[in-house]
């Protein structure tokens, strides 16, 4: 992304100033590969009008960022918890821990007996910088970190009984254009029981652009309702 951003400074340099900014495009709608579903327009109503009433207080204190969490919408965290709260799913795969503010945002509005399991290539207790979980959130079982590549092959094959029983799996990952599409391929050879919901996230990045636009699944753009630079849901099926 940093070549890409030099490459069109160059060409054309971003019109207004901001703390952060990426290059993305615009697509026309009616040529998209995949089209909204009712299910997925009614879990971002519903999820929306809940993240407005979800309160991460305890959790953004957690950060040395302020109330960064409160920024809703323009950051998914609330949303990610709204979308908890209307799902109710009994498992929650999320690829991509980071520091764990995704996770602990959707865990705490987990249902008692569910479970949320996150998976990064490093273990959160050596993430850099340091991550803002703690060893008390494992305490009740409902949060599990698995230091596994699911975008391999044997990463996928160990887990495989674990996924197909996924209701809602978020999708956090490099951003670099190929790990995403590997993440999707895999999916693919899994027989999930219960149609689960993917989040996508950063959608409007360039390196996200296609793999985004060539689903051909029912998918809905909900960045206006999630993270400014991009939130997608999509009703997985197999195609």
């Amino acid at each position: 992304m940093p070549i890409i951003r030099k490459v069109f400074n160059k060409l054309q340099p971003p019109p207004t100033s901001a703390r952060h900014y990426e290059y993305s495009m615009l697509f026309s709608a009616d040529d998209d590969a995949g089209k909204p579903s009712k299910r997925l327009l009614d879990i971002a109503i519903d999820s929306a009008k809940l993240a407005m009433q979800t309160n991460l207080d305890d959790i953004a204190q957690r950060t040395k960022q302020g109330n960064y969490l409160d920024v809703w919408p323009g950051e998914h965290y609330k949303l990610l918890s709204g979308i908890v709260q209307t799902l109710k799913p009994k498992l929650v795969i999320e690829i991509g821990t980071e520091k764990g503010l995704s996770a602990l945002c959707m865990k705490k509005y987990l249902l008692p007996g569910t479970k949320l399991a996150t998976f990064d290539l490093i273990d959160w207790k050596k993430y850099p910088g340091g991550a803002h979980l703690k060893e008390t959130d494992f305490a009740d079982k409902s949060l599990v970190q698995y230091t596994d590549d699911l975008s391999s092959k044997e990463g996928l094959k160990k887990h495989a009984e674990l996924l197909k029983n996924a209701d809602l799996i978020f999708l956090d990952a490099a951003k670099d254009g190929t790990q995403e599409q590997m993440f999707i391929d895999n999916f693919k050879t899994i027989d999930f029981v219960n149609d689960p919901i993917l989040i996508f996230d950063d959608i409007r990045l360039w390196n996200m652009l296609k793999i985004w636009r060539d689903i051909p699944l029912f998918k809905l753009d909900i960045t206006s309702f999630g993270h400014w630079s991009g939130t997608g849901l999509v009703e997985w099926k197999k195609f």
